[in-house]
């Protein structure tokens, strides 16, 4: 394709004016259109998106040629067909390799169209700017499960007025929170129906203001209302609630025009039965799921609310729960469980690790203990205490600063493990390292549950409403709790939960940046300095484990000055998409299978 990003074949002659009193072409699908109806069009116009082609049903006269078009998919990309007349037919070509898409397509009629009462202050829609920002986009679909693009495609793309590239930025943040891509058909093919259709809207699970999606809709139908085009369709997976209330809400109908795709191994599940319980999983164990059926590794549940599978492949099987699997030994896993194991033989190796006191079994009698702890403190400063056995940051404390509050947080760690550990605290960027077969493959800083203020809403409503984005985001395994902790934390900035956060102010409302408790997630991979990346391996080599997350601190994830405090042997693979995580998890369990991931 050229740098356009589309072809066609014939020549763009001067557009009919619509008729209300003659029917247009997409609401004709059953017929061939007279040639009055395609006089003007491109033939065979199929359009790269970076993510697949969208291939244009109506301007081919031949069916066949709407299959070939399909069967020139790209390894990796997904194709879509749409406005196909007859498309039971075109299915019928190639009953094998082509199906119905489960969707459905909704128009707005745009001459009807209504700009909202009020816009959305904390969301500013605007065109893309810079190729960078592209990157971003990208990140949007990852983080919404949807195929990623190629930057390049898309940069050449907006260059030209048939796409169009919208971001969403929160005014209070600047950051980039949402995504839409418009195509304008007329300059496409020149299309009759003066049309135009809307793909790939997306918003930032974790940070996008209420009304980011809502926003963006809107700014795409006003520039094509401004462009004088008559409508815009857009089509949605029949089972997405939210997204179809919204498009209701704003105006959209139902339409006939039916989409039709290529079996390929991304569009597996809208045609092909799923395994048992698979919707039962949680994303951790999901995209594992999903990458092993990509790669025709059979997959049976068999106990959901765990996380756990039966993976096999060419009559060899493998038990897996989220990232853990067969391959991890019980001794390795032993020595992750316990915290001071994992200190002991990566200080052994060489590998950096904070100053610590153990305490154990009955930690609050440990007076030798105790004294040693609150020794550290007198060096160190404000120490950290934690169970020597758990996970999910339960029971941990940070910035015990004396002697009473060491011993509390002792009895808080007590509660969940009788061993308890205090190291010192040391300052830095909670890094997590994902390393599978001693290799890093993502490297992320994970940031404690925050909130941003409206200037309207009080701190316990903002709390409330970035957990249930958390918990959407993440299918209920992240949330902000309510508690004493939260409310400590709000109370030590300033802060009651009962005040007005001023617009635009970042208050953290809880001490660690564990997940589960809310905290967010930031790739980091490409700036990961190599004495990083050394140490984890080397950690991940020490511990004995192929599938590990190693927990460090670090000043500044491009320098060298580290020390690891954790490993954990079930880390969370879906938390650094787009990163490759579940394809090398699958590279480890099955290596026969990366030729078919490819």
């Amino acid at each position: 394709m050229g740098s356009t990003g589309f072809r066609r074949r014939g020549r763009v002659a001067g557009l009919r004016n619509r008729s209300s009193e003659v029917p247009t072409i997409s609401s004709r699908t059953w017929q061939r259109p007279p040639s009055h109806f395609t006089r003007g069009m491109a033939s065979d116009v199929a359009l790269d998106m970076g993510w697949g082609r969208l291939v244009f049903g109506q301007t081919f006269a031949d069916q066949r040629d709407v299959v070939d078009a399909l069967r020139a998919e790209e390894t990796g990309e997904r194709d879509i067909a749409m406005y196909v007349r007859e498309p039971q037919v075109l299915v019928g070509l190639a009953p094998h390799e082509l199906f119905l898409d489960p969707s459905i397509t909704f128009r707005l009629d745009l001459s009807g169209y209504r700009p909202p009462r009020d816009r959305n202050h904390d969301v500013f829609v605007r065109m893309v700017r810079e190729r960078s920002e592209l990157e971003e986009v990208n990140r949007l679909y990852a983080s919404n499960g949807m195929v990623t693009s190629d930057p390049d495609v898309m940069w050449a793309n907006h260059r030209t007025r048939t796409f169009t590239y919208l971001v969403a930025e929160d005014t209070r943040t600047r950051r980039v929170v949402g995504t839409v891509t418009g195509v304008d058909h007329v300059l496409a093919f020149g299309d009759p129906d003066e049309g135009a259709s809307l793909w790939c809207l997306a918003a930032d699970p974790q940070e996008a203001p209420r009304g980011t999606g809502e926003a963006l809709l809107r700014v795409l139908a006003e520039r094509y209302i401004a462009r004088g085009r008559a409508i815009l369709d857009l089509s949605v997976l029949h089972d997405n609630d939210g997204a179809i209330g919204l498009y209701r809400r704003l105006g959209f109908r139902p339409a006939a025009p039916v989409v039709v795709k290529r079996k390929n191994p991304i569009n597996r599940r809208l045609f092909s039965p799923e395994p048992e319980h698979l919707g039962e999983l949680n994303p951790y164990a999901r995209i594992v799921a999903d990458e092993a059926l990509r790669r025709g590794v059979r997959v049976e549940v068999t106990d959901a609310p765990s996380g756990e599978m039966r993976l096999t492949f060419g009559g060899r099987s493998l038990l897996t729960r989220e990232s853990l699997s067969e391959l991890t030994s019980a001794v390795a896993m032993s020595r992750c469980d316990d915290k001071r194991v994992t200190r002991r033989l990566l200080a052994a190796t060489g590998v950096r690790v904070p100053r610590a006191v153990e305490l154990g079994p009955d930690p609050l009698a440990d007076e030798r203990g105790l004294a040693a702890a609150e020794r550290l403190i007198a060096e160190t400063g404000p120490v950290v205490v934690k169970p020597a056995r758990g996970e999910q940051g339960k029971g941990i404390t940070v910035g015990a600063a004396d002697g009473g509050a060491l011993r509390r947080a002792v009895a808080e760690a007590a509660a969940h493990c009788p061993d308890v550990l205090v190291e010192e605290l040391v300052a830095g960027e909670d890094l997590r390292v994902l390393v599978i077969d001693h290799e890093v493959v993502a490297a992320a800083v994970r940031r404690p549950a925050a909130v941003i203020g409206t200037g309207s809403d009080d701190v316990r409503t903002l709390v409330v409403r970035q957990s249930r984005r958390r918990q959407a985001a993440t299918g209920g395994e992240s949330s902000i709790p309510l508690d004493a902790t939260t409310e400590a934390v709000v109370r030590e900035a300033g802060f009651s939960m009962d005040d007005v956060l001023p617009r635009g102010r970042r208050l953290e409302v809880r001490r660690t940046a564990n997940l589960h408790t809310g905290g967010t997630i930031d790739d980091v991979t490409d700036d990961l300095h190599p004495d990083l990346v050394d140490a984890a391996v080397a950690a991940s080599r020490a511990i004995g484990i192929p599938v590990t997350g190693l927990d460090l601190l670090v000043p500044d994830v491009s320098g060298p000055e580290h020390v690891v405090i954790e490993a954990n042997e079930r880390p969370g693979l879906a938390n650094h998409e787009p990163r490759p995580t579940a394809q090398r998890f699958l590279d480890l369990l099955f290596p026969e299978t990366r030729r078919a991931a490819r």
